[in-house]
């Protein structure tokens, strides 16, 4: 049996925004076993011009939630992207996956080529299903997941490989 376009993207989305969500468990632990004030690290970034950890949570959200949305023909939840706790971030997550577990693998039907055009920075981009689900949404979703666990990382928070690919 093929691999379908809701199996390569929804529980792919479901699966690493609940890892993201333990990574952000362990990075609040971190802050309270040091003493450090939690908004510092929900602050921190990588480097000056990247999003800060709130903005790469909310990123990772928002191409799950579009991206689904997109291919399923369905208006997606919107978020203030105004999360400043770890407690804000673990309910935009919460918010995210319950949006997609109403999302059916019957809405995904025929997505492979559907005609999907987003407008950035004033330009259009245009694409099929099929390439802008694994050629756009993915690496965009990674990008932001993988960028979180780098900003916990860099900050001292003790997790690994292991904790990012989950249990």
């Amino acid at each position: 049996m093929p691999l379908s376009m809701y199996q390569a993207s929804v529980p792919v989305f479901q699966r690493q925004l609940g890892v993201l969500s333990q990574l952000l468990h362990k990075g609040l632990a971190h802050v309270q076993a040091q003493g450090l004030e939690p908004a510092t690290l929900v602050q921190a970034r990588l480097a000056p011009d990247m999003y800060t950890l709130a903005g790469q949570v909310q990123g990772a959200s928002d191409a799950a939630k579009f991206g689904a949305a997109r291919l399923a023909g369905i208006t997606p939840p919107r978020f203030e992207d105004n999360e400043a706790t770890f407690e804000e971030l673990q309910a935009r997550i919460a918010g995210t996956l319950e949006f997609l577990a109403t999302v059916q693998p019957a809405q995904f039907d025929g997505s492979e080529g559907k005609s999907i055009v987003l407008k950035v920075g004033g330009r259009e981009m245009p694409f099929e299903g099929q390439p802008y689900l694994l050629g756009f949404v993915l690496p965009n979703f990674f990008f932001h997941v993988t960028t979180a666990y780098a900003i916990l990382r860099h900050q001292g928070v003790a997790i690994g490989k292991r904790d990012f690919l989950g249990s």
